[in-house]
């Protein structure tokens, strides 16, 4: 079952769970938690284990992989966790509008589309967390637009590269404020 693009047991530690731990430091250790896309389960399985008492939603559209991911959940004996089976546009009530302190997107879709999906569900004073690559600088000015009719501001940005990877990588923090 291919549930993440690497297929080496180092290239997951390396590429999938170190990636998913860069955030970490800077996510608040309660509240709530949406990932969109949660595919294999990075970030959000190394993030919940590492944020016990945050309660995440994860939303994957893909079956087999919500259902890998139910299965990885009892495995690991999680709570404060649940997965969705839907696309974030389909979700209708079964999210919280407002309600999340943090979104984490990595590798969903274009900034743009992530940020218009994401930002209904996005608390006042919360972080949109997405991971981008080095051409960060430029996708952020395309949603520039958007960014301003939202209310929505960049918070951060973590630049860092992943072990024995040349590439730089950036994680963008977007705040939603009062608009």
């Amino acid at each position: 079952m291919n549930l993440v693009g690497v297929t080496t047991k180092n290239r997951v530690i390396s590429e999938l769970l170190m990636d998913s731990l860069v955030p970490l430091p800077y996510l608040p250790e309660t509240g709530r938690l949406l990932d969109l896309g949660s595919g294999g389960g990075f970030p959000a399985i190394p993030l919940k284990i590492c944020l016990p008492a945050v309660h995440f939603q994860l939303l994957e559209p893909v079956n087999r992989k919500s259902v890998f991911l139910r299965h990885i959940i009892r495995l690991l004996e999680l709570d404060r966790i649940g997965v969705l089976s839907e696309r974030i546009e389909e979700s209708g009530d079964r999210l919280t509008l407002c309600g999340y302190d943090t979104i984490t997107a990595r590798a969903v879709s274009s900034l743009h589309q992530t940020l218009e999906w994401c930002l209904p569900y996005l608390a006042l004073g919360g972080e949109l967390v997405t991971f981008q690559g080095c051409s960060w600088k430029k996708v952020l000015e395309e949603s520039s637009g958007i960014m301003k009719k939202k209310g929505l501001v960049v918070s951060r940005t973590l630049p860092y590269r992943l072990p024995g990877k040349n590439a730089k990588r950036t994680i963008l923090f977007f705040s939603k404020k009062a608009s």
